[in-house]
């Protein structure tokens, strides 16, 4: 008796055509499984001088792997999943190891953490470059577009300008418009773009941060630490914020994490007396670099900007020159107000230079645009991240590049 035939489809039965497989025999296609990114790992304590080292970006399972470890059992092989049998144990090759998987680039996660900066820009150029011809109307719009995403009116009217000539009442394109986009940030920021760099001739070297509550002074003190003592400079840090006692000992992890030496008092001690000391003790020691933190205020404070002035002042009484570098940390998710802060933090501070971090918690990235293109202060560095690679130094043409992206 010859064996029954599969039922033919409903298509088959109609035309005539050739008998597809019915729905309950398909094989459910295999589901992906999404792997999750391990957090960079911190640095390890130190045991004198340590070199700053970074754990991988991330680590995850292969979907082989993962599904094992799900299953609590060990993978079939080819052999015994089509029902035949299991190979001899001894000529199976020994499994190789899984290849780390490398190491995310700083253009990556840059891009990454400008993601939604980027967003915002891109999606409102695509809705509004539908016509074939760009008109005033459309011109006016993208000027909206432009400073409601923070870059500033200056920025925004140089763009206009820029895609008005040549291709007014002429064909273009979103990618066109996002191109111009990125040549204009460029502009604006290749002048401010510039490394921070420690003066060997000086010991110490001093830097003071200061900044608003909240926007990461004594965390990019410890990445910048991290980073001296990688390239082999000896770092002091005078734990300045001594109002919070969590500040206090956010220094001490960092340096026993780097080996840089931490000056500290008890929380409610004077401020200026503990920059004093430090930078006493640091020319006695040769250090290299001294990184000084200070408690966040707000710049319509009018006590606290005195207060951040007499450590200015008690700071040059040791060395006139000194400080030598005056960081003023931004968070990028405050906008429009970090305008303000550069100008109060430059009077009563001295700010010579800037530091952007949170720039991967955003929409308003933009706003780094339009502090240079107003107060043309050098850019350092920019923070997109938690990790010590995280910090790195500003380069106008990545970050135009990672702003305009599609």
């Amino acid at each position: 008796m010859s064996a029954p035939q599969p039922k033919r489809g409903l298509f088959g039965r109609l035309f005539g055509g050739k008998d597809q497989p019915a729905s309950g025999d398909e094989q459910p296609a295999q589901p992906e499984v999404a792997t999750e990114a391990v957090p960079a790992g911190d640095l390890a304590p130190a045991d004198g001088a340590v070199v700053a080292v970074e754990a991988p970006a991330g680590t995850s399972l292969s979907p082989d792997v993962a599904a094992q470890e799900n299953a609590g059992s060990e993978p079939a092989t080819d052999a015994t999943a089509a029902g035949g049998e299991a190979p001899d144990p001894a000529v199976v090759p020994a499994p190789t190891p899984a290849e780390a998987p490398r190491k995310q680039g700083w253009f990556a996660r840059l891009t990454s953490g400008l993601a939604k900066t980027s967003s915002r820009l891109t999606e409102g150029i695509t809705g509004l470059f539908t016509k074939q011809k760009l008109d005033i109307d459309t011109l006016e719009d993208l000027e909206d577009l432009l400073i409601q995403a923070d870059l500033g009116v200056e920025t925004a009217m140089r763009i206009t300008e820029a895609l008005s000539k040549g291709r007014f009442e002429k064909g273009i394109t979103p990618d066109d418009v996002r191109a111009v986009l990125a040549d204009e940030v460029a502009r604006v920021l290749d002048p401010v773009a510039k490394p921070l760099t420690v003066d060997a001739s000086r010991k110490p070297h001093v830097i003071l941060v200061v900044g608003v509550n909240g926007t990461g002074k004594t965390t990019t003190i410890g990445k910048l630490a991290a980073q001296y003592r990688a390239q082999g400079l000896s770092v002091m840090m005078a734990a300045g914020d001594t109002f919070r006692a969590a500040a206090i000992d956010q220094l001490k992890i960092w340096g026993e994490r780097t080996g840089a030496k931490v000056l500290a008092r008890s929380v409610g001690s004077d401020a200026s007396g503990l920059a004093f000391d430090a930078l006493t003790e640091g020319r006695a020691e040769g250090v290299d670099v001294l990184l000084v933190d200070t408690a966040g205020r707000l710049q319509n404070k009018s006590a606290l900007m005195d207060e951040l002035e007499k450590v200015v002042r008690v700071l040059r009484k040791v060395d006139p020159t000194a400080p030598h570098d005056v960081l003023l940390v931004l968070d990028a998710t405050t906008g429009q107000n970090a305008l303000s802060q550069v100008e109060v933090f430059r009077q009563r501070a001295g700010v010579t230079g800037l530091v952007m971090t949170k720039l991967d918690g955003t929409a308003r990235g933009g706003i780094l645009v339009a502090i240079s293109a107003k107060h043309g202060l050098p850019v350092h560095a920019i923070g997109v991240g938690e990790g010590v690679e995280d910090l790195q130094p500003f380069v106008a043409q990545e970050f135009a590049q990672a702003i305009a992206q599609n």
